[in-house]
């Protein structure tokens, strides 16, 4: 069984058509890559996964349990939406640290706000947070960031931050991992650092879904491709066959184009 089904989802804002009848399933421990031209739909199709949007049509499932259904009264939808958000960790275009907080504060704070719901908190205050710091420290090791646990964001490099919000949106062990464009806002130098960490957890068989822009990355990573052109999908299936011999005109014209700009 799919760990995500996405079916004929819909957006618009105002007279705009953002997303028109998007449906696509994703198996657990597989990487999807999606891409397309700037205004796709990408972004927004990212947001309604992560209950950021409202989509005005369709369904979202994860391990076979609705979260979404578009039909259902709007109170219905809206319930427990920050639960249904820890379905998903997402990793934005800019970093969204926060500058008060150490790289550590910053990755445990979701976890922190959590343990203080549970019942036994009091009780056991020293003992959770204690084993909730542990588990930050793991995560920015595993990012290459021990020796940056109490630095703030403004003394991190972009990479660096980065792979903070990386460590952040991993700790809640979320069932899917979502990136948008997650090297846009970084100088090139900076580039290959980020997608290093997410090349590492695509090895592990992290379930993600990445928007980017980075081909050759796509391509190397992904177990599927989506191609989508004005708030549709116009091709998905295996990275050889969507980037390497596309069967739509409209993906082979976006192809094209991207290897011109990549050249300039």
């Amino acid at each position: 069984m799919a760990i995500l089904e996405v079916k004929n989802i819909g957006k618009h804002f105002g007279s705009t058509r953002v997303l028109e009848d998007v449906s696509f399933s994703l198996e657990e421990g597989s990487a999807l890559a999606i891409i397309g031209s700037s205004g796709s739909g990408k972004t927004t199709l990212l947001r309604c996964l992560n209950f950021l949007e409202t989509p005005d049509s369709g369904s979202i499932s994860v391990r076979g349990r609705l979260l979404f259904d578009a039909s259902a009264e709007a109170a219905e939808r809206e319930k427990n939406l920050r639960r249904k958000r820890l379905h998903f960790g997402m990793v934005f275009q800019s970093f969204n640290l926060f500058p008060q907080y150490t790289a550590l504060e910053n990755v445990t704070l979701a976890e922190r706000l959590l343990a203080g719901e549970q019942p036994d908190f009091k009780q056991r205050r020293k003992e959770i947070l204690d084993e909730i710091d542990r588990h930050g420290r793991e995560l920015l090791a595993q990012m290459g960031l021990s020796e940056r646990t109490e630095h703030y964001p403004h003394q991190l490099s972009g990479g660096q931050q980065q792979r903070v919000a990386i460590a952040r949106a991993l700790a809640l062990k979320p069932d899917i991992l979502c990136f948008d464009e997650p090297t846009s806002a970084l100088d090139p130098e900076l580039t290959g650092e980020v997608l290093k960490v997410i090349r590492s957890l695509a090895d592990q068989r992290t379930t993600m879904i990445i928007v980017t822009h980075e081909m050759a990355f796509a391509r190397d990573v992904a177990d599927q491709i989506i191609f989508m052109d004005e708030g549709v999908i116009v091709e998905q299936g295996a990275p050889g066959d969507v980037i390497d011999n596309p069967k739509e005109e409209r993906t082979r014209q976006f192809l094209t184009r991207y290897t011109q700009s990549s050249r300039l």
